[in-house]
């Protein structure tokens, strides 16, 4: 559905062109601007057709209507669970199990998340499509922040601070950082390792308790590389339990013990501040049942 964007003009913003208001103020992109144009009331003012060139004045009321999204989602709507932590018409949290991959795959056809949100989209007259801003490995759990609309993608992308926690097999105290690059070594698999000839990648650590032989670590990310977390615990020796892809002599879980428990992000319209949790899924908590 279309979504209808209202800007009161303060003092400060008299006299400035509509598209450098858009532009800088809003974080309206080029193209967006371009189909806005295309519209009739893709942008007005005080009501009326209104000019990206035309200026501004104290007290305009500027508003947008963002066209409705064209059905580009290739995923088949499936009916399946959804653990909804918060939801507005711009943003969408789910709390996503280990095990669930995040798209369609040849793996994995009517059986990812993009399946599941897709069937509740368009059960609620929404248009079906799936825009996780940012992704999770189909055996991480945890926060996924999908975005509702063109713009509200665009605002939260590489704008979301991600909170993570994993049980490595080995014991840590205090914190840590990995500065350490990251390589595809062969283009035709997913396995990552670190390389002198990879992309930067940081990780920070901090651990939070342990048992003697595994510790609970909750880690923030600097870069976003694929596997990063998981590559630089086998980097140090320590990969995390359940891993069989990194080599954890650890299987008491079927996936990595890796969950996604807390994100921070400013609202893409209204700008506030929000703040998400989910607590640890009951197998990676049951590992930790005796750390201390």
């Amino acid at each position: 559905m279309a979504r209808r964007l209202e800007y009161k003009i303060e003092p400060r913003f008299d006299g400035k062109k509509i598209k450098d208001f858009l532009k800088h103020e809003v974080g309206i992109s080029h193209r967006m601007l371009c189909i806005l144009k295309r519209e009739p009331e893709g942008i007005t003012r005080n009501g009326t057709h209104a000019r990206a060139i035309d200026c501004l004045h104290t007290g305009d009321l500027l508003a947008l209507q963002l066209p409705d999204d064209e059905q580009t989602s290739v995923s088949t709507p499936t009916k399946m669970p959804l653990a909804i932590v918060y939801e507005d018409t711009d943003i969408l949290v789910l709390n996503k199990p280990a095990g669930l991959a995040m798209h369609e795959t040849h793996n994995h056809q009517g059986d990812a998340l993009s399946n599941a949100v897709a069937y509740y989209l368009e059960s609620r007259g929404e248009p079906a499509v799936f825009r996780a801003v940012g992704r999770l490995d189909k055996g991480t759990s945890g926060l996924v922040v999908c975005a509702k609309n063109k713009y509200a993608a665009c605002r939260l992308a590489g704008h979301i601070e991600k909170t993570y926690y994993a049980v490595a097999c080995g014991v840590f105290t205090g914190n840590g950082t990995v500065d350490a690059p990251i390589v595809r070594p062969d283009p035709n698999k997913t396995l990552r390792a670190v390389g002198d000839d990879g992309e930067r990648a940081v990780t920070h650590w901090e651990a939070l308790k342990t048992d003697g032989n595994c510790t609970l670590l909750r880690i923030h990310l600097e870069t976003g590389r694929t596997h990063q977390i998981r590559v630089h615990f086998q980097y140090l020796g320590a990969p995390l339990v359940g891993d069989d892809m990194y080599g954890s002599p650890d299987l008491r879980l079927n996936h990595q013990a890796l969950h996604c428990g807390a994100c921070s992000l400013l609202h893409p319209v209204t700008g506030e501040k929000m703040e998400f949790q989910a607590p640890l899924p009951d197998d990676m908590a049951a590992l930790c049942t005796d750390m201390v």
